[in-house]
C-alpha cells in the first residue's frame, strides 16, 4: 500500500509540473509574440443610469364579499363596461355548480354539433383532426412554458374538439339517431336551466362600471399615489412612499386600469435631471420583474429639492404587460452608440502626406486608424473614434470603400513597428 501511494503521488506531481510548464511556455510565447491580434466585432454602448421609482396608473379597486371568489378575466385582459369580473359564491358548492354548468355547456355544444352534422350529412372530419392536433400542440406549449393562466380553457377546447371528432367519425347508421341526439340535448338544456336558477340565488357578480384593463394585483398603493398627484409630487414624498408598507383591501377581488396612459415617477440627482428635456422621449429599460424597453415621454421635471428633482415619464404602450409592476428599478437610456469594438492598444495614429488640390502643396496630417491582418500583410485602415472605454474603443470607418474596416476583421494589437503592406510572419 505504501509503495502504491508513493507512486500515485509521483504521478500527480509530474502531471502538475507538466501543466505549469505548459502555461509558462504559453505565457512566454505570448509576451515574445510581436504581432498579437484580436478579432473585431459590432458593439453597442449605452449612455444610461439606474433609477428607482413607482409605476402610476388610473386604477379602480373592485370589491366584493363571498365565501369563494372566482376571478374570470386573465391578468392584463381588457374588460368592457358592464362585463363580469368575478363571481362570488356563498360556499364551495357554488363553485362546484359553476364547474358542472361549464361541463353541461360543453356537452350541449357537442350535441348541437352532432345534430348539425347529421342534417348536413357529415363532412369535415379531416379538418377536425388538424384542429385536434393544433389544440394538443397549444396545450403542450402552455404547460412547457409554465403559463398556466389559460390551461383550463385550452383543456376544455381540446376536450370539445375530441368529442366533435368522435361524432364526425361515427357511422350514422350505427350511431345515435337524430331523435336520440335531440332528446339528449333537451335533457342537457333542462339541467342547465335548473342549475342556472339555483346559481342565481347564491351567486353574486362583480361587474365593471367602466371599461379598462384588469389586474388581480391589489397592493394598497392604488389610493396612495395617483396620476393627479404627479403634477406636484416631490422627492421627499417619494421617499415617504418608499418607506411605507401599505396593506391591500381584504375585500378586493382585483382592479381596473381605466386609462391607457401610465406613468413612471422617480427622484433623480439634479445633474441627471438636467440632461432631460420635457416633451422629449427617453428609453426606459425594465429588466427585473418584466423584461422590455419602453419609449416614454418626459412629462415633468420638478423643482430641485435638496439636490434632487422628481421626474415623471409617461407612455400608452405595454400597459397589459406591466399591470403587476409597482416599485421598480429601471435603466434610463439617454443615448446608444454602436460601432466596431477594437482593443485600445490597436488604435494608432499614422502620419500621411496630403496634397492640396488647388495649390499642390503637400502637408503631413495625423490619421487615426488600425492595422488589420489581410493574408500575410498589415493593412492600415483609417477610422473615426466614436467612444473610448477603459480597455477598448468604438470606431467606424473613416471612409466607405471595399477596404474599409468591418466587423470581423483581425486587427494587430501589439508590434514594435508597423507600416502599410508589411509582411507578417
Amino acid at each position: 500500500m505504501k509503495q502504491g501511494t508513493l507512486n500515485s503521488k509521483i504521478v500527480v506531481l509530474l502531471l502538475l509540473a507538466a501543466v505549469v510548464l505548459y502555461l509558462g511556455v504559453s505565457a512566454w510565447q505570448s509576451f515574445r509574440d510581436p504581432f498579437s491580434t484580436a478579432l473585431t466585432y459590432s458593439y453597442t454602448v449605452d449612455d444610461s443610469m439606474e433609477a428607482t421609482g413607482f409605476l402610476v396608473r388610473q386604477e379602480q379597486v373592485l370589491t366584493g364579499t363571498g365565501g369563494v371568489v372566482e376571478v374570470l378575466p386573465q391578468e392584463g385582459e381588457k374588460v368592457s363596461r358592464g362585463g363580469t369580473v368575478a363571481l362570488l359564491y356563498q360556499d364551495s358548492s357554488g363553485l362546484e355548480r359553476r364547474e358542472e354548468l361549464e361541463q353541461l355547456e360543453l356537452e350541449k355544444e357537442q350535441l348541437e354539433y352532432a345534430i348539425d352534422r347529421l342534417d348536413q350529412g357529415g363532412g369535415d372530419s379531416s379538418q377536425l383532426s388538424q384542429q385536434v392536433l393544433d389544440a394538443i400542440v397549444a396545450l403542450r406549449s402552455c404547460v412547457a412554458s409554465g403559463d398556466l393562466t389559460g390551461l383550463e380553457s385550452r383543456s376544455m377546447d381540446l376536450k370539445s374538439l375530441i368529442y366533435k371528432r368522435e361524432y364526425a367519425f361515427n357511422d350514422t347508421e350505427e350511431g345515435e339517431s337524430a331523435a336520440q341526439l335531440q332528446a339528449a340535448l333537451d335533457s342537457v338544456n333542462s339541467q342547465i336551466s335548473a342549475l342556472s336558477a339555483q346559481a342565481a340565488q347564491n351567486t353574486q357578480r362583480v361587474t365593471a362600471s367602466q371599461s379598462g384593463v384588469f389586474s388581480g394585483y391589489v397592493d394598497g398603493y392604488e389610493s396612495l399615489i395617483t396620476p393627479d398627484m404627479l403634477d406636484t409630487i416631490t422627492p421627499s414624498q417619494l421617499d415617504q412612499l418608499s418607506a411605507q408598507r401599505p396593506s391591500a383591501d381584504g375585500t378586493a377581488v382585483g382592479k381596473l386600469v381605466t386609462n391607457s396612459t401610465w406613468y413612471f415617477v422617480c427622484a433623480l440627482d439634479q445633474a441627471d435631471a438636467e440632461r432631460l428635456i420635457e416633451g422629449r422621449s427617453v428609453t426606459v429599460r425594465f429588466s427585473r420583474d418584466w423584461s422590455g424597453e419602453v419609449d416614454m415621454t418626459v412629462e415633468r421635471i420638478g423643482d430641485t429639492e435638496n439636490g434632487r428633482s422628481a421626474v415623471v415619464f409617461s407612455t400608452d404602450k405595454f400597459l397589459s404587460d406591466t399591470t403587476l409592476l409597482r416599485r421598480q428599478t429601471v435603466e434610463l437610456v439617454f443615448d446608444s452608440i454602436t460601432g466596431i469594438r477594437v482593443p485600445k492598444q490597436a488604435l494608432r495614429v499614422d502620419q500621411q502626406t496630403v496634397t492640396d488640390e488647388e495649390t499642390g502643396e503637400e502637408s503631413q496630417t495625423s490619421v487615426p486608424g488600425v492595422y488589420t491582418l489581410v493574408g500575410e500583410q498589415a493593412e492600415f485602415k483609417p477610422v473615426t473614434v466614436l467612444y473610448e472605454g477603459d480597455s477598448f474603443v468604438l470606431v467606424e470607418p473613416a471612409d466607405s470603400n471595399r477596404k474599409s474596416l468591418r466587423a470581423g476583421d483581425v486587427v494587430i494589437v501589439a508590434s514594435d513597428q508597423l507600416y502599410d503592406g508589411m509582411v507578417i510572419q
